[in-house]
């Protein structure tokens, strides 16, 4: 059935209700876990995107791609691999406040992780990590024996390399 990779899929479609609805629906039926999902605006007005991340065969995403190009709001789909994209993802984590002025490592780890703090508090700050999912995590896993209080991480961001042409696809869309 062919290697198993990762692939981020790119999906640009008009911004209806249940959108997201359906196209998860498909991922659903086909038993393929999302390791990371995103959506927002696209680099075309009106034009939402969506960013999955999934581990399969080439051969299965690319029936994947052609399933969900059938969603009538769906207007193009793409699958690329972890080569032909430059993708970031953030992670924010909370600290108790006392700990950045007690503990000179973590202020260390602040530094050598290139993470930013983003606000200090009575009670609390925060951390701001951007890049590739190992090193949030590797940043989590020296900051957890200080307590972390709260922490999210971001679905993956990506863009391509090379052009993917959607905006002259939604030209002839006449969108």
């Amino acid at each position: 059935m062919g290697e198993n990779k990762t692939y981020t899929i790119s999906v640009y479609t008009e911004n209806n209700l249940g959108v997201m609805n359906r196209i998860s629906g498909i991922f659903l039926k086909r038993h393929i876990n999302l390791e990371s999902i995103t959506a927002s605006q696209s680099e075309i007005k009106d034009v939402f995107r969506f960013v999955f991340v999934i581990t399969i065969s080439e051969e299965r995403v690319r029936k994947l791609v052609g399933q969900i190009e059938k969603q009538v709001e769906v207007l193009k789909a793409y699958y690329h691999t972890d080569e032909e994209t430059i993708f970031q993802e953030s992670a924010l984590f909370k600290i108790a406040t006392n700990l950045l002025f007690d503990d000179r490592q973590i202020q260390n780890i602040i530094k050598n992780s290139n993470a930013n703090i983003v606000t200090v508090a009575h009670d609390y700050f925060v951390i701001e990590k951007t890049g590739r999912r190992h090193e949030t995590e590797e940043l989590y896993k020296q900051l957890l024996p200080f307590g972390i209080l709260q922490f999210v991480r971001t679905g993956r961001i990506s863009v391509t390399k090379e052009a993917m042409n959607i905006s002259r696809i939604v030209k002839e869309f006449n969108y």
